[in-house]
């Protein structure tokens, strides 16, 4: 019979603290309300309000109309033969799965490793042109003009915003089972000793931390500071590499970069994102990009998202041409929130042709990414423009959601700073809060009583009272000393969440003061 004890301890070894312990007691909690109505009465709440995990759709967000139409067409062809058909799509659509299938033949076959050529060369085209800013209705400026590549016209009449404008190459693009798998091969692909590390923020997404003990790998820490709205602490990257190096002797391979942030929240300034790029090309490691938020922004004309890529390309010609970047992206975040469909993509940028045939081969091994996912990669970059049938109902739904995600997070982050206890630096992108707790000593005694920290100890007790489940911040990392809980603004019923957690809170300082 097979054992614990049989099995790999790099998995073991390996914590995903966004489904732990508390999701799981979260499930039971949904469960026993299933199974006996009446379990509300003892419990003291009726529902689960799941506030762990950034699910859009499973928390009511609405799916696209124009992406779940043009998903239905490609999974059964026949539809749009039937008599009915004009009544029922656009013909924007038709033409759209149309066009798809005539590249794909099937959402049941297997496509490239790499994925589908004609999608491939749609996310080329986003990259260098970005569509996807555009229903914000902003008219910016151009980007300056780039002395060793020529941009694209500036369309400003379409709203069309250029995140990069330098080329891109569809066969340096790689589909994914989401933006997760992508990650999880690269590192596999980078890490091959126990005395390899990658630089990972702190606080930071448990995916990295997974990753790395699945390969028994070294994370190397370096801190975002919360006084300065998160920003990374630029002037402690040389000592964290230092100590990594010289007093670890670690092999510190590359650098993560989250932006906009997963679990703080926080966008980065053009200026820290190219003191970031010249600390990689110092220490010549490779660049990873995690930009799967970049259409969560919720100033943006403060704090806009850039691309590493744009920032990379835009210096210097030794760093433009040299520095090693990665960047990911997926369809299970911003307003599409499909994240069942397991759809996501990278690019490499700088990337040795020899390096690039071990990722081929990776990719090749796994045979392809789902063809569902795929499908709505492609949506999410070329998505109906002006003019077209299916934009108006299109903007309004992008526009809907972006607008109710705003409101919700500005909504929790002033709830929670009235609270005593609490501080919470307001979200610039993505869709989290990363409140800081400040909690009396008999909470602490009574955590280490429980044999738990003081935020996971209080977590639990939230989801216990109030059928809320968060996470606590130390699944993330945080600043030692320092305790916060990471909350998602995606559920609806924000005015029931906001009313029952200070209920709680409230009564909580007042048993542990």
């Amino acid at each position: 019979m097979i054992s614990v004890s049989d099995l790999n301890p790099a998995i073991i070894q390996a914590q995903y603290a966004v489904r732990g312990r508390i999701a799981l007691r979260a499930e039971q909690l949904r469960a026993t309300l299933q199974a006996d109505p009446d379990a509300k009465n003892q419990l003291g709440f009726d529902s689960i309000i799941n506030c762990n995990i950034g699910n859009p759709q499973q928390l009511g967000q609405k799916p696209i109309t124009f992406y779940r139409q043009v998903a239905c067409l490609t999974e059964y062809p026949e539809l749009m033969d039937a008599p009915e058909a004009s009544k029922l799509f656009p013909k924007d659509v038709v033409d759209r799965a149309r066009s798809l299938l005539d590249s794909i033949g099937s959402v049941g076959a297997y496509s490239h490793s790499m994925g589908v050529p004609i999608i491939r060369q749609h996310i080329a085209q986003f990259i260098q042109s970005q569509l996807s800013n555009f229903f914000f209705e902003r008219s910016p400026s151009p980007p300056k003009k780039a002395n060793r590549e020529k941009k694209n016209n500036y369309e400003c009449e379409k709203k069309i915003v250029e995140r990069d404008g330098f080329p891109a190459d569809p066969e340096t693009i790689y589909l994914t089972a989401g933006a997760s798998a992508g990650v999880s091969n690269i590192m596999q692909l980078l890490l091959s000793k126990e005395t390899d590390g990658v630089m990972i923020p702190i606080p930071q997404y448990p995916l990295y931390t997974a990753a790395l003990a699945l390969n028994s790998a070294r994370a190397v820490e370096y801190y975002l500071s919360e006084a300065d709205d998160w920003a990374p602490n630029l002037a402690g990257l040389e000592e964290v590499i230092r100590k990594a190096q010289e007093e670890d002797q670690t092999k510190v391979r590359a650098m993560v970069v989250i932006s906009p942030g997963n679990p703080v929240g926080n966008c980065l300034s053009q200026e820290s994102m190219e003191a970031i790029v010249r600390f990689c090309f110092k220490h010549k490691i490779l660049l990873l990009a995690d930009e799967v938020y970049q259409t969560n922004i919720f100033e943006p004309e403060q704090r806009p998202f850039v691309s590493f890529k744009k920032v990379v390309r835009g210096m210097e010609e030794s760093i433009a041409s040299g520095q090693g970047l990665i960047s990911f992206h997926s369809i299970s975040k911003g307003q599409t929130g499909e994240c069942g469909r397991r759809g996501g993509y990278f690019e490499l940028v700088n990337i040795p042709k020899e390096v690039q045939e071990q990722v081929y081969k990776m990719a090749s091994i796994q045979l392809c990414p789902p063809l569902a996912g795929q499908i709505g990669v492609d949506l999410q970059v070329k998505p109906p423009l002006p003019g077209e049938e299916s934009y108006p109902l299109f903007k309004s739904e992008v526009d809907s959601i972006a607008q109710a995600l705003a409101d919700r997070s500005k909504t929790l982050a002033d709830s929670f700073n009235r609270l005593d206890g609490l501080s919470c630096r307001k979200a610039q992108g993505a869709m989290y809060l990363f409140p800081k707790l400040e909690l009396p000593t008999k909470a602490h005694q009574a955590a280490e009583q429980a044999g738990l920290p003081v935020d996971e100890f209080y977590c639990m007790e939230l989801l216990n009272k109030t059928g809320i489940c968060i996470i606590p911040g130390s699944g993330f990392g945080q600043e030692p000393g320092t305790f916060h809980f990471r909350t998602t603004f995606l559920a609806p019923q924000v005015e029931d969440y906001v009313a029952r957690f200070k209920q709680f809170h409230s009564a909580f300082l007042n048993t542990y003061s």
